[in-house]
């Protein structure tokens, strides 16, 4: 495999094995733990996907996604334990002055300021809008003791939204349980009020456990009111603007996971939110809630008007309206607002991000970064197709983020099983991991083809590829079942035949681009690998498989700052990808000329691990060769004497350790205090164990000449005596 490998392949029989070659320093510099700008993923080159090849929009293609794959909820999802506020008494939520800050109060019309002091006085709460003549009324048009509807109870104002003061109220037909009274939009008489129920009567079929419940529509002096559960608890916003810093990223996540399954409800019942944001999140307890239901409308619905917050609405939905993709948008720059000091949200970065240069967050967790652009991506056919996806991805960041975060050193102890990849069948103790030692893909059982295809299991590839070419649809599993045994006979040119027909289905299909990377790996074009697998990580950031596949290349193509982070992020967060990234993280170091650093990777690899005896006999020999004198030889004889590791190679880096001791003695004198294979750091002792390892390591030789090269070794060693 590639030069400088971490490798326990044994030297020739007549001496103890050689060290590995250093890999010389590369042109890209390695980034430091942590990340750095320079070791982003997002400055490598990508192979085209999605809109930059398609010629029509995502709607009219044919793609397959991960949507009902994997489906959970539980705040934190077990893997990070996040601060809740305490429930507040709904008393204490209601104002005691309700008046409007003025910098808030804009024309509900053209959106002009309105209601601002002037010459010294207050602005007026009340008037009409200079710019367009419409009235506007910033106070309270309901007051304490009121009651709307013949049964709710008015007790105060306890915020104001976009169709004027909610209140607090107590239902006094159903045990005075609190409730909250919203006003409705249109509802200013008898005939409009009818209309808004209409429009809204489906609002009060929403049932989802995070999802505000809606009780009733009521009546009161010429308005209506939308009745809705009392939710007590802080908004999103509210503890963002507490807390003067950004949320940690494991926080805001683990909330916005919580969330995201209310999206999903609401689609697959054809309604769409439109207007996400932290104003819009309740955090009650251990609780998350979707509280303003305002905005909602059908995605049949083409007239009604359509809600949205500068800063988190997608730029396409002033043209085309709202959909799935918007939503989607704005779930991402919700979670962009919780994350960073986002003060540029609603002017120059209305609809982009910040750079990874620019933004410390992003450096460190490239993963996060890689999410955030698809969810707030431009062009909606290139968002996530679905929340569920979305939620499956950002899923697998959090996981990598809580690694990161994790306090103490090594590497992961648990796993997660992915629905899109196996897990790697090679930990590549010997070098970067071939093009089939790559986790495989996991068959899409969305795909009409998918039972037809697992049914072909010919172990020739030729043959196989003869029977997939009959088989009666020609749909995406049956085209990369194709390339991978094109693969496997080394008929690349066929490989990207194939990944052509796959794109021309469906420009999205992220699939087509890893057959892409697995080609260039078995062709030898690290780079060309890099930009596929470098795209596949932007279509699935949460997976640590495209990862992995982009460190083997990076690692190839002398990236290593990149191979670096990529392998670091697979090591620390998966056990299921500890050992090949372990591995990869040595040799990355190594070729840094960071000893220290590849002997820590190496101890990643657990005792259960199948490649445990390769880590420390790799872990041996690096200490060897360290010339770091006494303490260093002690140390490598000691760390295999446990390990798995075969009988002749432990012999093998006994003998290395003994000879290298024996001739720092020669040179510096004895050191009793230290022993090296059990030996006394003396010339006597040392000159009888080597003897004694190299008669041992003769045994284990097949060649008789070997074993005679290696018995006189023995007898020049022997120490002299008087007989």
């Amino acid at each position: 495999m590639g030069g400088g490998a971490v490798s326990p392949t044994p030297g020739p029989a007549d001496r103890a094995a050689p060290m590995p070659p250093r890999i010389p320093p590369r042109a890209a510099t390695a980034g430091v733990p942590g990340g750095t700008a320079a070791t982003s993923s997002s400055r490598l080159s990508m192979t085209a996907l999605g809109s930059a090849i398609a010629t029509v929009s995502r709607d009219a293609q044919l793609h397959s996604t991960s949507s009902h794959w994997l489906r959970e909820k539980r705040l934190g999802a077990g893997l990070t334990i996040v601060p809740t506020p305490e429930v507040q008494d709904p008393i204490a939520s209601v104002m005691e002055h309700p008046e409007l800050a003025e910098e808030k109060r804009y024309c509900s019309a053209c959106g002009e300021p309105v209601g601002r002091a002037r010459d010294g006085l207050p602005g007026r709460t009340k008037g009409f809008c200079a710019a367009c003549g419409i009235p506007f009324d910033f106070a309270p048009s309901l007051s304490p003791g009121e009651l709307v509807g013949g049964q709710y109870e008015v007790v105060g104002c306890i915020a104001h939204g976009g169709l004027g003061w909610i209140y607090l109220a107590r239902d006094r037909n159903v045990a005075n349980r609190w409730v909250v009274l919203k006003g409705l939009l249109n509802a200013d008489s008898t005939e409009a009020y009818d209309v808004a129920v209409g429009e809204r009567e489906f609002l009060a079929e929403v049932e989802h456990p995070s999802i505000v419940e809606i009780y009733n529509f009521a009546r009161h002096a010429g308005a209506g009111y939308t009745v809705m559960e009392y939710v007590g608890g802080r908004s999103l916003k509210e503890l963002r603007e507490e807390r003067r810093t950004p949320f940690p990223p494991d926080h805001a996540i683990a909330y916005l996971l919580e969330i995201m399954p209310a999206f999903t409800y609401l689609h697959d019942r054809g309604l769409l939110y439109c207007d996400f944001k932290p104003d819009n999140v309740v955090v009650q307890g251990d609780t998350v809630k979707l509280i303003d239901l305002g905005g909602v409308r059908r995605m049949s619905d083409t007239t009604t008007l359509i809600y949205g917050t500068r800063g988190f609405q997608a730029a396409e939905v002033a043209r085309s309206g709202p959909s799935v993709a918007s939503d989607i948008y704005t779930i991402g720059r919700t979670l962009a607002t919780l994350v960073l000091d986002f003060t540029g949200s609603t002017s120059v970065h209305e609809h982009t991000l910040p750079s990874v240069e620019e933004t410390p967050l992003f450096a460190r967790h490239d993963s996060l970064h890689r999410w955030l652009v698809k969810a707030c991506h431009p062009s909606r056919d290139d968002r996530f197709l679905t929340v569920e996806e979305a939620r499956v991805q950002l899923l697998g960041v959090l996981r990598e983020v809580v690694a990161l975060e994790r306090t103490g050193s090594g590497g992961a102890t648990t796993s997660a099983a992915s629905a899109l990849f196996g897990v790697p069948p090679a930990d590549g103790s010997g070098g970067p991991l071939r093009w089939d030692e790559l986790p495989p893909l996991a068959p899409d059982p969305t795909d009409p083809m998918s039972s037809w295809v697992a049914g072909v299991n010919l172990t020739d590839p030729a043959a196989r590829m003869d029977q997939l070419a009959l088989a009666p649809r020609r749909t995406v599993e049956v085209l990369l079942a194709e390339a991978r045994a094109a693969l496997e006979t080394g008929d690349v040119p066929r490989v990207r035949d194939t990944v052509g027909q796959i794109l021309s289905l469906d420009p999205w299909e992220w699939r087509a681009a890893w057959m892409e990377g697995l080609a260039g790996l078995a062709e030898g074009d690290a780079a060309g690998a890099a930009a596929a697998f470098n795209a596949v990580y932007g279509q699935v950031p949460g997976e640590l498989a495209p990862k992995l596949a982009l460190a083997c290349a990076c690692e190839q193509s002398g990236e290593l700052g990149v191979a670096h982070e990529m392998y670091a992020v697979c090591a620390r967060t998966d056990a299921n990808y500890t050992g090949a990234a372990a591995f990869g993280l040595a040799r990355v170091r190594l070729a840094r000329d960071d000893l220290d650093g590849a002997l820590d990777a190496l101890d990643f690899v657990v005792p259960t691990r199948g490649s445990y005896g390769d880590a420390r006999l790799a872990r041996a020999r690096l200490l060897i060769g360290s010339g770091r004198g006494l303490p260093s030889l002690a140390q490598a004889a000691e760390v295999i004497d446990d390990a798995p590791v075969p009988a002749r190679m432990r012999t093998q880096v006994v003998v290395e350790a003994l000879q290298r001791a024996l001739d720092h003695v020669l040179r510096h004198g004895p050191a009793p205090g230290i022993r090296v294979a059990g030996a006394v750091a003396d010339e006597p002792d040392l000159r009888d164990a080597l003897e004694a390892g190299l008669r041992r390591l003769a045994q284990f030789t097949e060649s008789r000449r070997a074993r005679v090269t290696l018995v006189d070794r023995a007898n020049s060693v022997r120490r002299w005596t008087l007989r």
